[in-house]
């Protein structure tokens, strides 16, 4: 037995794994603690993926579990992930305004989808997520487009999203986003109603005065925020 084998920082089922498997499983725990997700669909990935779940997900899980994470192994989308065992959304948590109004529009674009009965893959044009934007935050203004492919940028590394650049492309806001099952698992709303009441700590509630006059943009088009303009 190595000095590994015997250390208390190395997991204690290590004595049991096969050399072969060893960097295997520590490419796993990295990507996994460093950013969440492992996608079974993509390169190494895949072999990755189904190291863990043939042979190794207790394992890995009970490793996870101190740390106050669960281990999720999603076979229909082929990904592995990590979540925290708290109820609480920590990813909302640690982003910006911005960031979080398209997060949220993302989830309610992927709850929809799941409600209508649409297919295991849910994709949107940037210009879609602009327009869900102000239909669901419509009291304030939504983000601009380099703040959204900013965002973007941060949920292509955590592996939330992909994007696709569709055949033909001219304009920034033609770009395909594709909602991946990691998303509305790091953001555990139970129904609408628990989205919405979250989505309301974003904008000002409406004015009740029945003077009020409202804020309303007839073309769309014209507004200079609009990802296509």
């Amino acid at each position: 037995m190595s000095s590994h084998d015997r250390s208390p920082l190395w997991p204690s089922f290590w004595h049991d794994v096969p050399e072969a498997d060893r960097a295997p499983i520590r490419d796993v725990l990295a990507e996994l603690l460093g950013h969440g997700v492992i996608l079974g669909t993509e390169g190494s990935g895949r072999d990755l993926f189904l190291l863990i779940r043939d042979h190794y997900s207790d394992h890995i899980a009970d490793y996870l579990s101190p740390l106050g994470l669960d281990l999720i192994i999603d076979d229909d989308a082929s990904l592995l992930q990590v979540r925290s065992a708290s109820d609480s959304c920590q990813l909302l948590a640690g982003f910006s305004r911005d960031a979080t109004l398209v997060i949220l529009a993302l989830w309610r674009v992927w709850d929809d989808a799941q409600v209508n009965g649409a297919t295991s893959v849910v994709t949107l044009s940037v210009d879609d997520l602009w327009q869900k934007l102000r239909i669901f935050f419509d009291r304030i203004d939504p983000p601009e487009k380099t703040q959204i492919d900013t965002v973007l940028t941060k949920l292509r590394q955590l592996r939330l999203i992909r994007t696709h650049k569709p055949e033909g492309m001219t304009q920034p806001g033609e770009l395909q986003i594709e909602v991946l099952a990691s998303l509305p698992r790091v953001i555990p709303f139970d129904d609408p109603a628990a989205w919405l009441e979250r989505a309301s700590l974003c904008q000002p509630e409406p004015d009740a005065s029945p003077d009020a006059t409202p804020d309303t943009d007839p073309d769309a088009s014209s507004n200079p925020n609009s990802p296509s303009a």
